[in-house]
């Protein structure tokens, strides 16, 4: 049984979305954000104290676009994968990547120089830099996306899964006021998803996000 430890709207919720539209069994750990600090026992199980923590038999995992590109080609040929060979290959890993890399790194500054920190070590004017460097990145979304529906291949795939995860994050530090009209419009058929209405749902017993 795969387990994954999981913040509520947390970078895991790559992994959670994930696991959800491949239809795989998985058990649920729910923890509290940061879980390092709020829930130390977690130390004993991920001595990072880092959220997510993947665990299937004896592989663990806790980078949230690796985990999403290994559930993907774990389960065998599918629709969330392209596979190697085909012309959208090279883009499909670059956006995987991307979403985390690009991103949610400047967001990470964010929610820590505007929320993580207390009030007298907290950077107001670090945390608009950085929300501005992530709306800065959106601007290649927006040109990639064009008139299509999804980032590659002409179908969902775990690559917008990865992107996806950083407007939800967009969303929970209040910084998703000017997403450009072609990302607006992702966003919205990317919450229209089952897979992702499953992974909110799941998630309700846990704490909430940040």
């Amino acid at each position: 049984m795969i387990e994954l430890y999981h913040c509520a709207d947390a970078r895991s919720f790559r992994a959670l979305w994930a696991l959800e539209e491949l239809g795989l069994d998985y058990k649920l750990h729910l923890l509290p954000f940061p879980p390092r600090v709020r829930e130390p026992s977690y130390l004993d199980v991920n001595p990072l104290g880092t959220i997510p923590l993947l665990v299937d038999g004896e592989t663990r995992m806790t980078e949230s676009a690796a985990i999403v590109q290994y559930l993907a080609t774990r389960a065998g040929p599918n629709e969330l994968v392209v596979e190697p060979g085909l012309p959208d290959y090279g883009a499909w890993l670059n956006w995987l990547h991307f979403g985390e890399a690009t991103l949610t790194f400047p967001q990470t500054l964010v929610l820590r120089y505007r929320m993580l920190e207390p009030p007298e070590r907290r950077l107001p004017q670090a945390a608009d830099d950085y929300a501005q460097w992530f709306h800065s990145r959106l601007r290649h979304v927006e040109r990639a996306l064009g008139d299509r529906k999804y980032l590659v291949g002409g179908r969902f795939t775990v690559a917008d899964i990865s992107v996806g995860y950083a407007l939800l994050l967009a969303k929970s530090l209040k910084i998703d006021n000017g997403f450009p009209p072609q990302v607006a419009a992702y966003w919205e058929r990317l919450k229209e998803r089952d897979g992702f209405a499953r992974a909110k749902e799941a998630q309700k017993a846990g704490a909430a996000p940040f």
